[in-house]
């Protein structure tokens, strides 16, 4: 008889470590369409990979090449969004107060200083990726989307630099007529993915790894 109560924190381990290996080694056509739709592949919550990777059950090359594939996807994807939006006319919503408002937060996120972009796309992850580990305990659907409601918020509410959201508001500020140089782009998008990467794969799965997973002869000693 199946129960309803969450998996406990050891089964989820397990159980992101087993996603872990199917992602990685995805064909790269599945990869690239689930990227382009930025649901089941998101650059992001992947960099959980890493709790598979740090148990030997995926090696550095598959580690990079779903992260790869899945960020320039995901960034295809952001940015045919962004055409869409644009060409809906919903810029001009407002009297332009909605294009406006795009303008500035896209803006904004590109002369954030290096050390700030870095360290809020940490705090974005983490939330990000407890939001997956959090889903993963879930049985249901209704559990899983309750789950994933308070960090997903809570990043949002804060204002914290997620790559794939602003690989979105860059190509629709651009679109809009922001100022922006490819140079400002990347100002904000290489501190911002290396800050999420930190946070989702290190501060989340490398420390999950190490409370449940590593090997237990390691356990053992203490």
């Amino acid at each position: 008889m199946i129960g309803h109560d969450a998996y406990a924190p050891k089964e989820i381990a397990a159980r992101v470590s087993d996603v872990g290996v199917v992602k990685a080694r995805l064909p790269l056509l599945t990869l690239a369409l689930l990227g382009l739709l930025a649901g089941a592949e998101l650059f992001t919550g992947n960099n959980l990979i890493a709790m598979a990777w740090a148990a030997g059950r995926v090696s550095t090359r598959e580690l990079l090449r779903n992260w790869a594939v899945a960020c320039a996807a995901n960034a295809v994807g952001a940015a045919g969004l962004a055409l869409l939006v644009w060409l809906s006319g919903r810029g001009a919503l407002n009297q332009d107060a909605v294009g406006q408002a795009a303008i500035r937060i896209a803006t904004a996120k590109a002369q954030l200083p290096i050390a700030e972009a870095f360290f809020s796309g940490v705090l974005c992850n983490v939330l990000v990726c407890m939001a997956v580990w959090m889903a993963m305990a879930g049985r249901s659907v209704a559990d899983k989307v309750l789950a994933i409601v308070f960090p997903i918020t809570a990043f949002v509410a804060a204002g914290f630099e997620h790559s794939i959201a602003n690989l979105f508001y860059f190509p629709l500020a651009l679109l809009l007529g922001a100022p922006l140089g490819a140079g400002e782009l990347l100002h904000n998008l290489l501190p911002v993915i290396a800050g999420n990467i930190v946070g989702g794969s290190v501060l989340v799965a490398g420390v999950y790894w190490v409370i449940y997973l590593r090997p237990a002869a390691a356990t053992a000693k203490e």
